[in-house]
């Protein structure tokens, strides 16, 4: 087995991150569906999905930094 290239692990956290964001986008349709939320739910329903978005770009851009492009 071959030791993965940087530019493999890079490719392999942007992967990880399009399906997390996809998982949530689908995770908050579904709540959306169900709940059908109003006034100041809708406010509480955006607000966590900016922080998860925030955190799941923490986590990529923290990866990211372990494993900076060459050149």
């Amino acid at each position: 087995m071959s030791t993965p290239t940087r530019e493999s692990i890079r490719r392999t956290i942007a992967d990880r991150m399009l399906d997390s964001l996809e998982d949530l986008v689908r995770r908050h349709r579904a709540l959306a569906l169900d709940e059908q939320p109003a006034g100041e739910q809708v406010d509480l329903h955006a607000e966590l999905i900016a922080a998860e978005v925030a955190h799941e770009l923490a986590v990529v851009s923290s990866a990211l930094h372990r494993h900076p492009p060459l050149g």
